[in-house]
């Protein structure tokens, strides 16, 4: 097993297909203990290249040893993702984490009028990020606060958007696909959008495809990556 040290120390990328529920930091936890285990030692470094939500699913870039070096690389690639957001509703906190706070009428918005509103979001924007995000805010986590019902105002930043698509076949839920920048928060893109249709809006469901080169296609479970590193498959 001599051999085996140098693999995951010089560096190796594990493209994983995190499960919904799961923290990135639970993933990236899954990976890092399994090497542990295996070369019998707590010295690897281990981390990834862009947080996804516990909500979110999806591609999540894991990097060890010297590749970890390379995760600002990878992190400032564009992302894209796929999901789905209901129209007329919203929630604290964009997504499914919060309960429905508030309805707004849908009847005005036609197939035309969610294609007509593409064009502002496509290029440099500027995006408010969400509360219940892990944005710092006085020296808290942004969440934190909002948890505890205090009022929270986050600054705008710039983001980019390089593509947008809406599908609205299911009114008054939207399928979407959208490439974009880091920094990016597409539950916050989702209240933007209804915003911009004179209703409301909060995502349902969130995936990450691609990031950067790297494609949901060639990832795999925590568990399937943690099985191979155990049985020595990974040479």
């Amino acid at each position: 097993m001599s051999d085996f040290p140098s693999v995951f120390h010089e560096g190796q990328v594990f493209l994983v297909d995190k499960p919904l529920g799961w923290t990135s930091f639970d993933a990236v936890a899954k990976i890092r203990n399994s090497i542990r285990k295996y070369l019998d030692t707590k010295k690897i470094k281990v981390g990834h290249a862009g947080t996804l939500d516990p909500m979110a699913t999806g591609l999540l870039v894991i990097c060890t040893g010297r590749f970890t070096k390379k995760i600002p690389v990878f992190q400032d690639e564009p992302k894209t993702y796929s999901g789905k957001m209901i129209l007329g509703k919203t929630t604290p906190s964009f997504d499914v984490e919060t309960e429905m706070d508030a309805e707004y009428p849908v009847e005005h918005i036609s197939s035309e009028s969610i294609q007509g509103i593409i064009p502002q979001f496509l290029g440099e924007i500027e995006q408010i990020p969400p509360v219940f995000s892990a944005v710092k805010k006085d020296g808290k986590r942004s969440y934190e606060l909002a948890r505890k019902g205090k009022e929270v105002k986050l600054d705008a930043r710039p983001i980019q958007i390089y593509a947008l698509e809406l599908d609205s076949a299911n009114f008054p839920e939207i399928s979407f696909r959208v490439q974009c920048s880091k920094g990016t928060y597409i539950r916050s893109l989702v209240r933007d959008i209804g915003n911009a249709l004179g209703s409301g809006a909060y995502m349902t469901e969130l995936r990450r495809t691609h990031s950067g080169g790297f494609s949901l296609e060639e990832a795999r479970s925590p568990e399937e990556w943690a099985g191979s590193i155990l049985s020595g498959e990974i040479k």
